[in-house]
C-alpha cells in the first residue's frame, strides 16, 4: 500500500519509501564535520579560556563579585596589630582596687575652676634629650572621688637654643582638704618666678655656676613658700593646711649642655637609669643631731661671756630680766632645701618622682626591674606607654603616681 493508502499497481514504484525507513541504511543527516554553529561557539570559547594570563572578563562570563558587593583590590600582608597599653601589677598579687577610676571628685557650682584632671600627660624634645612627664591620680583616690593631690607643670621660657623648660612637680599635704589647689599654687607660684629670671638661670646652667645657680634657686623657693603662707593666712587656714612639696627640673635647649639641675623641697625621688641599673641620687639631708654651729639670736645657748668680754662663772643669785636667748629645745628645722647639678651621659635616663612613685620604686625590687626592663632603650617611649608604664601597679602603693623622665640621646 502507499503512504495514500492506494494498492500499489507495481513493485518499483514504492522503493524510495522503503529505503528511508530502512534500519541498514546509512544515516542522511549532516556529516560531523566541526562546522556547525555550536562547534564555532565552543571552539571560540576554548581558546579565549585558554588565553594569556590578566585578561579581561568576556561578556558571556559571570563577574568575579555579585551585584552590588563592594569591589576588593589584592594587596600585601595587614600590618602587625600593636598590642594596646594596659595596666599590669608586679608583686605578690594583684592591687585591692580596681585599675580604672571609680568616682569622681565632688564638684562645686562657683568653683569649678579648683577641679583637677584624673591625668595629665605631656611631653617635649629639645638639645639632646627627649621629655616626658606625666602624673594619674592613685588607685585609692579613684575609688574614693578624691581629687588628685599631685601638680604637674610644664613650661619653656625663651626661644631657640636660649630657652630654658622647668618641670615642677608639687604634692599637696595628706588629708586637707585644699590639697591640689594648695599643689597647683604652689607650681604657679614657682613658675612665676623661674619666668622672670628665666635667661640669668639659663646663662648661669650653661656656665655652669652652680654656687650661684643654688642660692639663687634657693631664694626663689623661699619666696614661693612665702606666698603660700600668705594665701593660707589669706583662708584663715594654719600654714601646715595649706602647703605642698615641691620638686623641680632645670634644663637648657642648648645641645652643647648637659646640664641638668634638681632643685626642691619635700618627700619625692631623684634617681638615674644608666647601664640598666636605677641609681638612687636623691641629694641626702643631714640629720638634726648632725647640725653644728655657733649659737645666734633666738636659737640655742646663752654665750658664755658678755659682749663686753666678762665671762659669766658664778651665780651671785641676783634677780636678773629675762635672756633674751632662747633655751628651750631647738625647734624642729623647717624642711631642707635640695640641690643637684649633674652632668648627663648619652643613654642616661633622668627620673623625676613624686612620693607614690618613689615609694614603690624604693620598696619594691620587681617594680624597679619591671620599670628598667622598659626605659632601658635607646628609643624613649611615647606618651601613651609612658603613661602605661607610670601606672604599673604594687599592692600597697595607690597614692597617686607623677613621673618626669629625660632620654639622653
Amino acid at each position: 500500500m502507499s503512504p495514500q493508502g492506494e494498492t500499489p499497481t507495481t513493485g518499483g514504484e514504492d522503493d524510495w519509501w522503503d529505503k528511508l525507513y530502512d534500519a541498514t541504511a546509512p544515516d542522511t543527516a549532516p556529516a560531523a564535520s566541526g562546522d556547525t554553529l555550536d562547534d564555532r561557539f565552543d571552539s571560540a570559547s576554548g581558546t579565549v579560556a585558554d588565553g594569556p594570563p590578566g585578561r579581561g572578563r568576556a561578556p558571556w562570563e559571570p563577574p568575579d563579585h555579585p551585584p552590588g558587593a563592594p569591589r576588593t583590590f589584592p594587596g600585601g600582608p595587614p600590618p602587625p596589630r600593636l598590642p594596646r597599653p594596659r595596666v599590669e601589677h608586679v608583686g605578690d598579687g594583684p592591687p585591692t582596687y580596681e585599675p580604672e577610676p571609680t568616682a569622681l571628685p565632688p564638684a562645686h557650682a562657683h568653683g569649678l575652676d579648683h577641679l583637677v584632671a584624673d591625668t595629665v600627660l605631656d611631653g617635649a624634645r629639645y638639645g639632646t634629650y627627649t621629655l616626658r612627664a606625666a602624673s594619674v591620680r592613685g588607685d585609692s583616690a579613684r575609688y574614693r572621688g578624691e581629687p588628685r593631690r599631685d601638680a604637674l607643670l610644664t613650661a619653656r621660657f625663651g626661644t631657640g637654643e636660649t630657652a630654658l623648660v622647668l618641670v615642677a612637680v608639687a604634692t599637696g599635704a595628706r588629708g586637707t582638704d585644699g590639697a591640689h589647689l594648695a599643689a597647683a599654687d604652689a607650681c604657679t607660684r614657682l613658675g612665676e618666678a623661674v619666668g622672670r629670671s628665666h635667661g640669668r638661670l639659663a646663662e648661669d646652667i650653661r656656665a655652669g655656676r652652680r654656687r650661684d645657680l643654688k642660692s639663687g634657686l634657693h631664694r626663689l623657693t623661699d619666696r614661693s613658700y612665702g606666698r603660700l603662707r600668705a594665701r593660707a593666712a589669706d583662708l584663715g587656714l594654719a600654714p601646715g593646711e595649706y602647703t605642698a612639696g615641691l620638686r623641680c627640673l632645670l634644663l637648657t635647649a642648648d645641645p652643647g649642655c648637659r646640664t641638668r639641675i634638681f632643685f626642691g623641697v619635700g618627700d619625692g625621688g631623684l634617681f638615674r637609669l644608666r647601664d640598666g641599673v636605677w641609681q638612687d641620687i636623691e641629694p641626702p639631708v643631714p640629720e638634726a643631731a648632725a647640725l653644728t654651729g655657733d649659737p645666734v639670736i633666738g636659737y640655742g645657748s646663752p654665750p658664755a661671756e658678755t659682749p663686753e668680754g666678762d665671762r659669766l662663772t658664778m651665780d651671785l643669785g641676783i634677780p636678773t630680766p629675762p635672756s633674751p636667748y632662747v633655751e628651750d629645745p631647738v625647734p624642729p628645722p623647717a624642711e631642707p632645701f635640695r640641690f643637684r647639678a649633674s652632668v648627663a651621659r648619652p643613654g642616661d635616663t633622668l627620673l623625676l618622682a613624686g612620693p607614690g612613685l618613689a615609694e614603690p620604686l624604693r620598696g619594691e625590687p620587681a617594680f624597679a626591674e619591671e620599670l628598667a626592663g622598659r626605659w632601658a632603650t635607646a628609643e624613649p617611649p611615647g606618651l601613651a606607654q609612658f603613661l602605661a608604664d607610670t601606672q604599673l601597679r604594687v599592692k600597697g602603693y595607690a597614692d597617686d603616681r607623677t613621673s618626669v623622665a629625660i632620654w639622653e640621646a
